[in-house]
């Protein structure tokens, strides 16, 4: 039994089959993490979801900020964008079921995998987290949005979108409390010290203007804990932090679709 945890599909259907085959993928004993952005701006959103949401017994999924989008989307608390590609999957007979599928599934996810070291914890978000939010608040905080959306999705996702607040507090509340929290799990790319987000950046890490620098900077993971995540394409999968793997090589960009085994770090590239 192996653990693998793969980069932003987004759509991007074939590569995600090939990638399976390359590693030999067995649904029977394997387990698939996927750090969300499943869908949108690939070819095949549809058979993306399809295929996944049949794989549920041995997947492990969070959702990213493209995920969410299309929930609001389709709950018509958003109107497509210029860019977007979920025509098919809106217009699918099934798009009900694999929205309420997608719409059940976590911001974060933490487990423990057996590796080749020993055992070790891998907390998994799309994005990232804020430099004071330890593994625990980031899974607490996360399951505050899991709630909202799977109780009053049309009241979340109507005031999901949005750049503030642009700091966390502990004395936020209601829907602000939830839209940072959403913004930093499935958008951050650079902070400063103290969390200030700055989401208009999207480049490479010499991008980062004074003061801010890669969220995962200032991060300081246990010895025992690593963390898994993608969104951001533009690094090509490389941190630089011991313990802390990015996984978006841009598949939907025309780069490459890469899974690592929790199990001994090893990367495969399609």
């Amino acid at each position: 039994m192996a653990t693998y945890a793969v980069g932003d599909i987004q759509g991007c259907y074939k590569p995600l089959r090939k990638l399976l085959r390359k590693i030999g993928f067995k649904p029977d004993g394997d387990r698939l993490w996927c750090v969300g952005d499943l869908i949108n701006r690939g070819p095949k959103s549809l058979e993306t979801l399809r295929l996944l949401r049949d794989m549920d017994d041995s997947l492990i999924t969070v959702l990213g900020n493209h995920d969410l989008h299309f929930l609001a989307v389709h709950e018509g608390c958003a109107p497509m964008r210029r860019k977007d590609r979920l025509r098919e999957l809106l217009a699918a007979p099934d798009c009900g079921e694999l929205a309420d599928w997608l719409r059940g599934k976590p911001l974060a996810h933490c487990e423990t995998v057996e590796t080749d070291s020993g055992p070790r914890r891998f907390l998994m978000v799309h994005a990232g987290m804020a430099p004071d939010w330890s593994i625990g608040k980031t899974l607490a905080l996360a399951a505050e949005v899991e709630k909202a959306l799977r109780k009053k999705p049309r009241k979340f996702l109507s005031h999901m979108y949005g750049d503030e607040p642009g700091l966390w507090d502990d004395e936020l509340r209601r829907q602000r409390r939830l839209r940072v929290i959403t913004n930093y799990l499935t958008r951050i790319r650079f902070c400063d010290a103290h969390g200030r987000l700055r989401l208009d950046l999207k480049e490479g890490i010499d991008t980062a203007p004074p003061g801010y620098e890669p969220w995962f900077r200032w991060q300081r993971p246990g010895e025992d804990t690593d963390i898994v995540f993608g969104h951001w394409a533009a690094i090509e999968g490389v941190t630089g932090v011991d313990r802390v793997h990015a996984l978006d090589t841009g598949c939907v960009w025309g780069g490459k679709l890469t899974a690592m085994r929790l199990e001994d770090g090893r990367r495969f590239s399609v």
